[in-house]
């Protein structure tokens, strides 16, 4: 366990020094961070004074190896709108995105599996095909017009759900959150849906088409045959077999669904990262665009390295050296 642990640690420094160098290359690309730091009344000399100041003109190996040694020390630059370091404004926002993928993980986790191990263990019934065609039309649609869908029947239409910001938040545990009042609840509950609609799918059928495959093996077939009931074999034996997989799609999908976020957040105008790098987009500064996106790689390779982790733990007869017996 430990030189995996090593190994993935060292794979997981190459991947950020790659997402990095990547993120880096793109600043030049994405405009001229000087169009919204000062107005046109600024003189061409003092605008390439500016650009000497904030090192815009040094070469890209400079630019480069001054952000490396400040990522190394947690710098990864100013923010050039907020004027406060690229981390902090991150980590201001993030609560409010880790609110909905909070909420919609727990959303895919309480229906995914019942309803993908239902739809496995009764293929023929009229409920199953509802499901399998609800999750065929579910991955068709994307994100924003769900959102939107959603936005006009709960709250334009109907009036009962609000369709933009973030709510009341209290702090009864420390936890800036909309989660401990009714108004942030409220709040909640269609970015959440529109979230989950994502994943949602695609887990109903990972979980059905893996317990299908699970239920087809020897030993289940064998414990049936020696008489054990069968509530016993489908949510002990073949359930537990059937959530390795899963376990590892969904430690991938948190991940993409903390990237996802963009979206959601920009149609419900959610205060979070996602709309956050859009912003930073729109003005080009560049130092929390590049910190963005290095933080979303860094989330996938802590989440990747995990679920390897427990992949080990649930399932000791899983090799994580990957050496011989």
């Amino acid at each position: 366990m430990f030189s995996f642990l090593v190994k993935r640690l060292f794979q997981a420094l190459i991947v950020m020094f790659v997402i990095s160098l990547v993120a880096f290359s793109i600043q030049d690309n994405l405009g001229d961070p000087l169009r919204e730091l000062v107005g046109q009344s600024v003189s061409e000399a003092e605008r390439q004074q500016l650009r000497d100041d904030l090192g815009l003109n040094d070469p890209f190996l400079t630019k480069y190896s001054r952000f490396i040694v400040g990522a190394l020390h947690g710098d990864l630059g100013t923010s050039y709108f907020f004027k406060r370091p690229a981390v902090e404004v991150i980590l201001d926002k993030l609560v409010a995105t880790l609110e909905l993928v909070f909420g919609a993980s727990v959303l895919i986790i309480v229906l995914s599996i019942p309803l993908g191990v239902y739809s496995a263990i009764h293929p023929k019934s009229w409920f199953t095909k509802a499901v399998m065609a609800f999750s065929s039309i579910g991955i068709s649609i994307p994100v924003f017009l769900t959102a939107i869908m959603l936005m006009y029947v709960f709250s334009i239409e109907l009036g009962w759900l609000p369709s933009y910001g973030r709510g009341e938040t209290t702090a009864p545990f420390g936890w800036q959150s909309g989660y401990f009042n009714l108004d942030g609840l409220a709040h909640l509950i269609l970015p959440c849906v529109s979230l989950a609609s994502i994943m949602l799918p695609l887990f109903i059928r990972l979980v059905r088409s893996e317990m299908v495959e699970v239920l087809s093996s020897e030993y289940i077939k064998f414990s049936k045959a020696k008489g054990i009931a069968l509530k016993k074999i489908y949510y002990q034996h073949a359930l537990k077999n059937t959530m390795l997989p899963v376990l590892t799609v969904g430690g991938v999908q948190i991940g993409t669904m903390v990237a996802y976020t963009i979206l959601t957040e920009t149609v419900f105008q959610w205060p979070g990262t996602g709309f956050l790098f859009l912003e930073a987009i729109n003005r080009v500064d560049t130092p929390l665009i590049t910190a963005y996106v290095i933080f979303v790689g860094l989330i996938f390779v802590v989440t990747n390295t995990i679920v390897d982790l427990m992949y080990g733990i649930i399932n000791p007869t899983v090799n994580l050296t990957g050496k011989g017996a």
